[in-house]
């Protein structure tokens, strides 16, 4: 992802493939010290290389170097990326991309049968957000585009039978209780919420990272329990939002997240934790 002015946009992996260099914000190489294929290794070895290299200088992003690529060739494959660093002040001829790599925390999760029903009867899920089985630590786009073709066909096959049987069970419905707002109020301030939604997005980038470590998890554990018991307090005597209630769920995941990756025992798929190696 290319970082400006705080603003994050994909910079497709193909233009690495196509030939471009990644270099510090200094200009210097560094893939060749991460492994031989350099900028052609694997997405999960060189997501770890931009990750060590910008805790080694403390650097926000490092840079992508397209300059001495063809430039019509460049223009004709990658015309919306070229346009975009125009848009923001940048010439990707004459200048360096400022990049920093994605964190696909949630690179699959919600277990999921062949035609995408989740443990939980009639929701389905399709794509990325499930465990279909299919990816590793390096999950490729044209795989995961042909996956979510594949299972959204069965997803949409499998519903369609379901709703022509129309065996649906409304049953449980009738244990929730209607909603009440008695002794609530409309937040005055929504400033609160992007504040501590801030400090929680910060915190799982800085702390729970590409790659992590045990003295960061336990950091980020106490962070978030801060954090969390924070956004309780607004929860409970706030009339619900939008903004809020997609906070509070923000604040589920990250809790998870580091609990189940201080529980992890080993390097698997697109975790890692570099005091398990």
């Amino acid at each position: 992802y290319s970082k400006i002015d705080g603003m994050l946009f994909l910079i497709s992996e193909a233009v690495r493939g196509d030939g471009a260099k990644l270099r510090t914000k200094k200009g210097e190489k560094f893939m060749h010290k991460y492994d031989e294929r350099e900028e052609l290794a694997s997405r999960d070895i060189v997501a770890r290389a931009i990750d060590a290299e910008m805790k080694i200088t403390g650097d926000e992003y490092v840079g992508l170097d397209c300059r001495a690529m063809n430039h019509e060739k460049f223009l004709e494959h990658f015309p919306n990326i070229y346009k975009k660093c125009k848009d923001e002040g940048i010439d990707p001829f004459t200048q360096l991309i400022p990049v920093v790599p994605a964190c696909h925390y949630l690179m699959g999760g919600i277990e999921v049968d062949r035609d995408g029903q989740s443990s939980i009867r009639n929701l389905f899920g399709v794509g990325e957000c499930t465990n279909s089985g299919l990816h590793g630590a390096n999950r490729l786009a044209s795989n995961s585009l042909l996956e979510g073709l594949v299972f959204g066909h069965n997803a949409a096959m499998k519903t369609v039978k379901l709703l022509n049987e129309n065996n649906f069970n409304f049953d449980d419905l009738k244990a929730v209780p209607e909603w009440n707002e008695e002794g609530m109020k409309i937040m005055d301030e929504m400033v609160i919420v992007s504040y501590l939604r801030k400090q929680l997005q910060e915190m799982m980038s800085d702390l729970v990272g590409i790659v992590r470590s045990n003295r960061r998890l336990n950091m980020a554990l106490q962070k978030h329990q801060e954090i969390a018991a924070a956004v309780d307090e607004i929860y409970h005597y706030s009339i619900l939002s939008p903004q809020l209630s997609e906070l509070r769920n923000l604040t589920t995941v990250a809790h998870l997240i580091i609990t189940q990756s201080m529980e992890m025992t080993q390097n698997k798929g697109a975790f890692y934790n570099k005091d398990l190696v």
